[in-house]
């Protein structure tokens, strides 16, 4: 039997080589070339094709679809307001950490409003049903297929004729037209394509469930997460009840939006006030603790950031952090060391956001400084106090987006004083908080060591 012939295919932006590099030629890419069974393509041009018709964009018909709430607060939420008819959302997470009980839930909701139908090719039907039983769900109405075959599977999808589909998992599936195993480069973006392909022409709404890589990443090709509309990642420590689902791409909401769950026995649950998650509980008043407003998609949380900064024990002073960007408290020392003339340089500095939220918007800057300030001093910070402002190296503290969206979220959860960007002042007085503006570096300071 002859050997199959093998090329390199890139699992960044699907192209082939054929012999191995170590840079894709066609993305430039490192390391991304993994070898496959070259598949039999068929002939590109058979005759005259028919031409597609051509329209002027203002004579296009566009209605605005009514999403499908999915009855689960979080999920809608981080899906814009619920799933859009012919949208495909590709959930990604680390195995075990709830994606196929999140989706099962999903479907026992909409199995009173809709058709639904979960096919999963990882579990037999009789083990999604004790998972169900077990969950105290009801799902009567929720039809089940097991099965991997891709042809199969779309014509089941043709016959049952379902609103709502959950594909658990992508990885799976595979098509008798190539002959690559599941879960290879061609296999996930051809069943992806031709998922995505069915989903539009008959206004199904498709919930991949995808597999992540160590590094966090979905696997298989890059190409995967450009084909669908949505990209979900659950996130979560496996020590912890409480995950965390983030919109990284959404064609039909925000982007960066946040869900917070919390594991329970009988599945996941939606969390309704999750700044209390972020915000340690102290019996007295801590130095080095200082309560930051943070902004995800369109919700504001409160988050507390910790700083310790301790004597060196070493040439080379530590800087770590957990949650933020290292890169970024280095810069901030040493505009606290030029500006504000805080020396940290034989100091080790140690900065957390609580509650494993990662923070990545500049407006963490301020609450950084006067958490590092607090613990170098041994000087706790007034009580009731959050702040949030971007800090320049100019030593300027600059405003961020939705400062008054901010600022109320604070004053319902209680805190009465506000130390922001002078430009971030609401015109009209919150009622409960007073806000105290700043412009340099050196002026937060001060104001926040006042007593």
């Amino acid at each position: 039997m002859a050997r199959a012939k093998t090329v390199y295919t890139c699992t960044e932006c699907g192209g082939q080589s054929p012999k191995w590099q170590g840079q894709c030629p066609h993305c430039a890419a490192w390391n991304t070339l993994v070898e496959t069974v070259a598949e039999r393509s068929a002939p590109r041009y058979q005759g005259m094709t028919q031409a597609s018709t051509v329209q002027a964009l203002g004579e296009v018909q566009a209605a605005e679809s009514p999403r499908r709430e999915t009855g689960i607060g979080e999920l809608d939420r981080v899906l814009g307001g619920g799933l859009v008819p012919g949208a495909v959302v590709l959930l990604g997470g680390d195995p075990g950490i709830g994606k196929s009980t999140l989706l099962l839930q999903a479907l026992a909701q909409l199995a009173g409003t809709c058709r639904t139908l979960y096919v999963s090719g990882e579990e037999s039907a009789q083990q999604i049903a004790l998972r169900a039983r077990r969950l105290g769900l009801q799902t009567a109405g929720v039809r089940v297929l097991a099965e991997i075959q891709l042809e199969k599977v779309l014509a089941a999808l043709s016959s049952e004729r379902p609103d709502v589909v959950v594909i658990d998992s992508i990885q799976t599936v595979y098509s008798d037209a190539l002959q690559s195993a599941p879960g290879s480069v061609a296999q996930v973006r051809e069943c992806a394509a031709q998922l995505t392909r069915f989903a539009k022409t008959a206004h199904v709404s498709v919930l991949l469930v995808g597999h992540v890589t160590k590094e966090g990443a979905i696997a298989g090709p890059r190409v995967l997460e450009h084909i669908v509309d949505s990209v979900l990642y659950f996130e979560g420590d496996t020590h912890s009840s409480f995950r965390l689902v983030r919109a990284i791409k959404n064609r039909f909401g925000a982007v960066n939006e946040l869900g917070v769950f919390a594991m329970t026995d009988r599945g996941l649950r939606a969390v309704n006030n999750p700044s209390a998650l972020f915000l340690s509980r102290h019996g007295s008043e801590v130095a080095g603790s200082c309560v930051l407003v943070t902004q995800e998609g369109t919700r504001p949380l409160l988050v507390e950031i910790q700083a310790l900064v301790d004597d060196a024990h070493a040439p080379n002073p530590r800087r770590l952090t957990v949650g933020l960007e290292q890169n970024r408290l280095a810069l901030l020392l040493a505009v606290l060391h030029r500006h504000a003339g805080v020396a940290a340089f034989d100091q080790d500095v140690f900065v957390n956001a609580v509650g494993g939220v990662k923070i990545d918007e500049p407006a963490a800057d301020l609450a950084i400084l006067l958490a590092i300030v607090s613990s170098l001093r041994n000087r706790p910070l007034p009580a009731g106090l959050v702040v949030f402002g971007e800090v320049g190296l100019a030593g300027e503290v600059r405003p961020v987006q939705r400062g008054q969206e901010r600022l109320r979220e604070a004053a319902k959860l209680g805190f009465s004083r506000a130390l922001i960007a002078r430009a971030n002042e609401p015109k009209s007085p919150i009622e409960g908080m007073e806000t105290i503006g700043v412009e340099r570096v050196e002026e937060a300071v001060a104001r926040a060591c006042e007593r």
